[in-house]
């Protein structure tokens, strides 16, 4: 049957979470493997509130078809508070509302993107992304992050070495490893990059769920001309609305909206029109501080019972914010072969292969903190913590 689909699909892996996720669907399996916010923070009668008032006083135009750049009002929003909150400022024709920002990727590697050009990508790095881009056949070039960010002399050897159209980076509480660049890091990849054509994609789902720590400098106040900044609103009101953005300088906007106009029109006008009901209705600061609160105990839970029940050669990323903590077993364990037999015991991860291009047999792993309470914490760490040592 292969020969009936296009060549392009040849090679694309499916979700490995997404088929995690039925796993972790039988009984009394606990699961820190998807990256799903806490549902019992979803504000849904704040939702249910500005859905009303739009049937009430919204009239039909809710319900018709919309510009594909989206709707101006909540674009209007999104700039402000760029501007408030960041002191950035991203003019509202550099906004494109997108089907989250999954939607965001597919567009940026439909219109940059032909087949062999060069890709940098995170090492580790989002698996999302991986799936997104690969429909387009770039050559990827793994770039190593640590603590304080992408390495810089990597960077500087794939620029010299390929052609290079994309680089992509999730900067602030990176998925999968929790890591944020540092500053130093952020300037240093900056003077790198501003010597080039080549555009730097900073993915910021998470960057308003910060525990500790202070901000660092996004990117397109380093290098605004080599700046793609993507936003969500999954992961600070509610996942289920496909609700993201891109920033864009206007070169690289009108290849966007063309694409996204051969792609599905626009997205939801009536889902955009709730979110910005939502938000010119409620004190959105609080209710994201009301995530980070919870979320930040939940990390502390996690970290507390790493340190209570796994063995002492196991190490663990510290992340400021975020929903993840990234996982190092012993050198000569496979987080793979660890996954299968947790999973008998009743707790899920995502094991780290997927998160490489080419690595495999990784010896680290992906937990997720966020859509487990305290208790059930501690007891699915205390089944990994056994299944760790039943394997070394």
């Amino acid at each position: 049957m292969k020969n009936i689909f296009a060549d392009r699909m040849n090679n694309i892996p499916r979700s490995f979470i997404r088929e995690i996720l039925k796993v972790t669907l039988k009984p009394g399996i606990i699961s820190f493997a998807g990256g799903l916010p806490n549902s019992d923070l979803f504000p849904l009668e704040q939702l249910q509130t500005a859905t009303e008032k739009l049937f009430t006083c919204g009239g039909s135009t809710v319900f018709q078809y919309a510009t594909t750049e989206g709707y101006v009002k909540l674009r209007e929003y999104i700039s402000a508070r760029y501007r408030s909150r960041n002191n950035l400022y991203v003019p509202v024709e550099n906004i494109l509302i997108t089907s989250g920002s999954q939607q965001g990727l597919d567009l940026l590697g439909k219109i940059m993107i032909s087949s062999g050009d060069g890709l940098v990508i995170e090492e580790p790095g989002y698996l999302g992304a991986i799936q997104a881009f690969s429909i387009y056949s770039p050559r990827f070039l793994s770039v190593p992050v640590s603590d304080e960010g992408m390495d810089r002399e990597a960077l500087q050897h794939s620029l010299d070495s390929h052609e290079t159209r994309l680089i992509y980076t999730v900067p602030n509480f990176q998925n999968p490893s929790g890591i944020t660049y540092s500053t130093e890091n952020r300037i240093q990849l900056a003077a790198t990059i501003e010597k080039t054509t080549t555009f730097l994609i900073e993915d910021d789902p998470y960057g308003e769920l910060r525990f500790s720590g202070e901000p660092k400098p996004s990117f397109l106040s380093l290098i605004p001309e080599n700046t793609i900044l993507l936003g969500s609103f999954s992961k600070t009101i509610v996942p289920g609305f496909r609700l993201g953005w891109i920033v864009a300088p206007p070169p690289v906007m009108e290849k966007l909206i063309t694409a996204k106009q051969a792609t599905d029109l626009h997205t939801s006008h009536f889902t955009q029109a709730i979110i910005h009901q939502f938000l010119i209705d409620n004190d959105v600061d609080t209710h994201i501080e009301k995530i980070v609160q919870t979320y930040g105990s939940q990390k502390i839970a996690m970290e507390e019972s790493i340190r209570e029940f796994f063995p002492p050669k196991v190490t663990v990323t510290d992340p400021e914010g975020g929903m993840f903590l990234w996982v190092t077993l012993p050198g000569d364990m496979k987080a793979m072969e660890l996954f299968h037999t947790a999973i008998k015991n009743g707790v899920a991860f995502v094991p780290g292969d997927p998160f490489y291009i080419d690595r495999k047999d990784s010896n680290c792993l992906r937990l997720s903190f966020v859509s487990t309470n305290e208790e059930m914490i501690r007891t699915g760490i205390k089944r990994l913590g056994a299944t760790i040592t039943q394997c070394m």
